[in-house]
């Protein structure tokens, strides 16, 4: 390693690649700095927040939230629906921890949209608009946590305010569509990919150089890097040398804050036990501390539950399940106890936290799943096996706190689960009900590449049986 004075500003402040654009932290602050000044915040209520639990490959309606035991076989499955808590909400019976909670959270069984290609869901489902291609993940309109990160261009809270937390090799912005578009990638979510329940994880997009700080081992290695770059910081004196941004992203960087919300470890073994010492349910925490921590929108990627023991030959990655990619029931057995766990713990946890009027929980994926079973040949089991395959036109969302009204069912499905049957509802009505609870004018326009005046939302309302 060198000395203090052989490390240059460069290679003391340089970070991971934040998304497609590569920016480092002090460019991130410098742009958002220049944005704030050009007069673009709309900073909405200090005291809320959003965890959006992003669920990639569209989880199966009806074998989650909206059963349909009545329906014929080829359309009800294996699984039966079990009651909760709360009369005449049923969940499936391979949730068993959802069901003695149903007073906390609502379903909403009613929503849906008209693009079934992952990337045009993808598109659509997370800007509230009919994207222009209907394939491919690169947005053309702002995801909505970027228009959160714009409204809130002067929040500055020690971390990055806007953050996202996916598997390793998956934090690209373009990986879930969570692209700026014509805002400018300096808002684009602080993505951060890994697993946080394996002993390797750390939080690459703040992890030193290499030849500055060496190999990090230990569980969370950007404790032991940050308290390294300080000490060198200060010996250096480089600190001198560094203007306005850089400064502000040392400190950033440098922060108890920061370093406080990424450390598992300081959470008691009850609590990290209680979701689940796997993905799932350590990255479900993560969020829950970077919400605590000062951060307004965190959106939480579950895909793979288990990366580190490796999945079955009939699992697929995330829930996309086609008949090719897994046996559509034993893929469910696999990974509903995983969900049901982490997804229960957050809940249960912001309520005992009295976070549940501060924090709006979202659950969802891009689309459902085909109600009608379809058969293929797997690719990794080599045999005949069930699956279902994109379905737009009618999915589940869970939400929960962000003081909604909850123990409800909203709207509902046909007899087989195809289409909406009470109360229709498009994404935009979900994300016009984020807005409200953030504090935020749904109907404030930005300005788009062209200078033509683009509304966050087209249309769309809130919900007005959560609230």
């Amino acid at each position: 390693m060198g000395t203090p004075r052989d490390i240059s500003r460069r290679s003391m402040l340089k970070v991971g690649a934040l998304g497609a654009g590569g920016l480092c932290l002090s460019d991130l602050l410098r742009l958002r700095a220049s944005a704030q000044a050009a007069g673009v915040s709309n900073p909405g209520k200090d005291d809320t927040a959003v965890l959006l639990v992003w669920l990639p490959g569209g989880p199966p309606h009806m074998e989650t939230y909206d059963m349909k035991p009545d329906a014929p076989a080829e359309y009800r499955g294996h699984f039966q629906p079990i009651k909760t808590n709360v009369r005449g909400i049923e969940v499936c019976e391979h949730l068993p921890l959802h069901a003695k909670m149903a007073d906390k959270y609502t379903l909403i069984r009613s929503f849906h949209h008209d693009f079934a290609d992952h990337g045009g869901g993808h598109k659509r489902f997370l800007t509230g608009r009919d994207p222009a291609q209907p394939t491919g993940f690169v947005n053309d309109a702002p995801a909505v946590p970027c228009i959160v990160s714009k409204c809130q261009a002067n929040r500055n809270i020690g971390l990055p305010n806007v953050v996202a937390l996916t598997d390793r090799g998956r934090d690209g912005v373009d990986v879930f569509s969570l692209g700026a578009a014509y805002l400018g990638p300096m808002f684009t979510p602080f993505m951060v990919g890994g697993d946080p329940s394996s002993d390797k994880f750390s939080v690459r997009n703040l992890d030193l150089n290499e030849g500055m700080a060496g190999r990090m081992e230990d569980r969370l290695a950007l404790l032991r890097g940050m308290d390294q770059m300080r000490h060198l910081g200060q010996q250096a004196q480089t600190m001198d040398a560094m203007d306005e941004f850089n400064q502000r992203a040392f400190d950033l960087l440098t922060s108890k804050r920061a370093r406080d919300a990424f450390d598992l470890s300081q959470e008691p073994e009850n609590i990290r036990s209680r979701y689940g010492h796997h993905a799932y349910g350590q990255r479900a925490l993560m969020g829950r501390r970077l919400i605590e921590a000062g951060c307004t929108f965190v959106t939480v990627v579950l895909e793979n539950p288990a990366p580190t023991t490796g999945l079955p030959k009939y699992a697929c990655y995330n829930w996309d399940s086609h008949a090719v990619n897994c046996h559509l029931f034993e893929d469910a057995l696999f990974r509903l106890p995983y969900y049901d766990q982490a997804i229960t713990a957050l809940i249960e946890d912001l309520y005992q936290r009295g976070l549940d009027k501060k924090v709006m929980l979202v659950v969802t994926g891009e689309f459902g799943r085909t109600p009608r079973i379809s058969y293929s040949t797997g690719t990794q089991t080599g045999v005949t096996q069930p699956g279902r395959d994109h379905w737009p036109s009618s999915m589940s969302v869970l939400v929960s706190g962000g003081g909604m009204r909850t123990g409800q069912v909203i709207g509902s499905t046909d007899a087989l689960g195809e289409h909406p049957k009470d109360r229709p509802m498009t994404p935009n009505d979900l994300w016009a009900s984020v807005y409200q609870h953030l504090g935020i004018n749904y109907d404030r326009t930005f300005d788009d590449l062209t200078g033509r005046p683009m509304p966050l939302l087209p249309y769309g309302q809130p919900i007005p049986e959560l609230f």
